[in-house]
């Protein structure tokens, strides 16, 4: 059975630092390109970052450029989204998505809310 857990999200302030992580399971993790995506309430679903199955290769929506960080760890089978100088506007709530050919498998999401 597939699954994607993600974790390490929260309340911080604005400016503030956060890492999320996605760890996968039941397919073959370094096989797969890797996304984060994040939804906002009202909003559609926008891409973050997304990765290669090797880590060789790195996207970025234009609202998180230079300022946040897509990783992996195959061995680990693991993604990581570092997160630095938070906005109010990047508060939403942050999906892992795996991807290969037809196969396209998500995590239940993790909140992440940045306030003073």
């Amino acid at each position: 059975q597939v699954q994607l857990v993600e974790s390490g999200g929260g309340l911080v302030q604005p400016g503030g630092s956060l890492r999320l992580s996605c760890v996968g399971s039941g397919f073959t993790f370094s096989r797969y390109g890797m996304r984060w995506y994040r939804q906002a309430p009202g909003k559609e679903r926008e891409l973050v970052a997304l990765i290669s199955y090797d880590g060789g290769s790195t996207i970025y929506g234009d609202s998180v450029k230079g300022r946040f960080t897509i990783s992996r760890d195959n061995a680990k089978k693991t993604v990581y989204l570092q997160m630095n100088s938070l906005k109010p506007e990047d508060t939403a709530v942050y999906y892992c998505n795996a991807k290969r050919g037809v196969d396209d498998h998500w995590g239940q999401g993790t909140q992440v809310t940045v306030s003073s």
